[in-house]
């Protein structure tokens, strides 16, 4: 049985080296740490969304901003949309399909940062969420899977895990969120 596991372990590092031999990868993490900064330093926040473990993911991401890191220092806005009344209330009156919209529209400014996760790139409720944020001016970071699917080159910056199932993608996508939190610390001029 441990030879299964060896084969999950060899899998994860053979996907996290297809996406560091892309040098790119980590420089639009600089890049989009930058423009997070910029926008927080305006009164501006990040925003989060994601299906799933995506989900979970996304609320992972905005805790390590709200809350701590590695090291103390002042919160950074950011907010995962997770609340079961807002999802189930617009599921119910509007269709799955419309809760990051309109939570979007809710919540987002011109300048905010959405960042948006999608193994696929395909999920019809974090396409019409890029749109809204689109539509309101928000700069726009996805991270996706597979092919991209049909977020492909919606995104402001956009990137893509390889593996072929959604456990690789998300554990990538874990990877580029913790390293975008401090990579945001350090634009803001919280860490070294």
């Amino acid at each position: 049985m441990s030879e299964i596991v060896e084969r999950e372990f060899d899998d994860a590092a053979m996907a996290l080296r297809a996406f560091n031999a892309d040098p790119t990868n980590a420089a639009r993490v600089e890049d989009l740490s930058r423009v997070c900064a910029e926008s927080i330093k305006a009164g501006g926040k990040i925003l989060a969304v994601g299906n799933g473990g995506s989900c979970a993911d996304a609320m992972h991401f905005c805790e390590e901003l709200t809350g701590r890191y590695r090291d103390d220092r002042p919160p950074i806005p950011a907010i995962a949309c997770v609340d079961p009344g807002h999802l189930t209330c617009t599921a119910n009156d509007y269709g799955f399909e419309q809760v990051f919209s309109r939570w979007v529209e809710g919540l987002g400014r011109e300048g905010d940062v959405l960042v948006a996760m999608s193994t696929s790139g395909n999920s019809a409720n974090i396409v019409r969420g890029v749109e809204a944020a689109k539509n309101q001016s928000l700069h726009v970071a996805l991270l996706l899977g597979k092919d991209g699917g049909k977020l492909k080159g919606c995104g402001e910056f956009e990137w893509i895990a390889p593996g072929v199932t959604s456990d690789r993608i998300q554990e990538i996508h874990m990877l580029v969120l913790h390293s975008l939190v401090g990579a945001i610390e350090r634009a803001m001029g919280y860490a070294e």
